[in-house]
């Protein structure tokens, strides 16, 4: 299944809900040049709700790799929500969960963004 993303604008957020693969190829490049424009046009607190997410491959994992590292050099944050259990372990396993700030909701990860403001 391809990969669809839809946007969206929450409290000054901007949440891209993920439908589909995140695999080497169209998909991946299609995540990246989204996320990398939202940072270039000064949006720089980005939510990945990754729910619908069915699997992803070395090539998805490379990508979220690179979107992290693209948005903390801009002084952003991009931060996980929602994921499927095959994610959750696959994130697990590679090491990344101690990378990336992982929430169990979209909610959640809106709103840590405020803390992170205040504190």
């Amino acid at each position: 299944m391809q990969l669809k993303i839809a946007t969206h604008t929450r409290d000054g957020v901007t949440v891209l809900e993920c439908n589909g693969r995140i695999v080497f190829g169209d998909e991946a490049a299609a995540l990246r040049e989204q996320v990398k424009d939202l940072i270039a046009a000064g949006k720089k607190q980005v939510v990945l709700n990754l729910g619908g997410i069915t699997y992803i491959d070395s090539g998805g994992l490379g990508t979220l790799v690179g979107l992290y590292t693209t948005a903390r050099n801009a002084g952003g944050s991009i931060r996980l929500a929602n994921l499927t259990q095959r994610v959750g372990d696959l994130l697990q396993v590679t090491k990344l969960l101690t990378v990336f700030d992982v929430y169990d909701s979209e909610e959640k990860a809106i709103k840590a963004f405020g803390t992170a403001a205040v504190a």
